[in-house]
């Protein structure tokens, strides 16, 4: 399975590499969003996930800031669900073992 990634370049000039975890339009916002990462991990041992606002027609686009409650709130009611059905995947893999 090839991964989708893409590069950016941080504030001090070093180029990150990041993993396209997925993309999706929302109906609420009639905007496109790219949900990414570039493993790196947080205080508690958790892999940072971003997100952005994206154009899926221009590969130059450029990423945009998410600004609202309301995005961020869809955004994070996807990730939550994702989440879910992960570990009950991962509970059924277990189980049949």
């Amino acid at each position: 399975m090839k991964k989708n990634t893409f590069t950016m370049v941080d504030q001090e000039g070093k180029e990150i590499v990041y993993d396209v975890l997925f993309t999706f339009e929302s109906e609420e916002t009639n905007k496109n969003y790219i949900v990414y990462t570039d493993q790196s991990k947080d205080a508690n041992g958790n892999i940072q996930v971003y997100a952005s606002i994206y154009d899926p027609n221009d590969t130059n686009s450029k990423l945009e800031a998410i600004t609202t409650e309301k995005e961020w709130k869809v955004i994070e009611t996807i990730l939550e669900t994702l989440q879910e059905e992960i570990k009950k995947k991962q509970e059924q893999t277990n189980n049949e073992q």
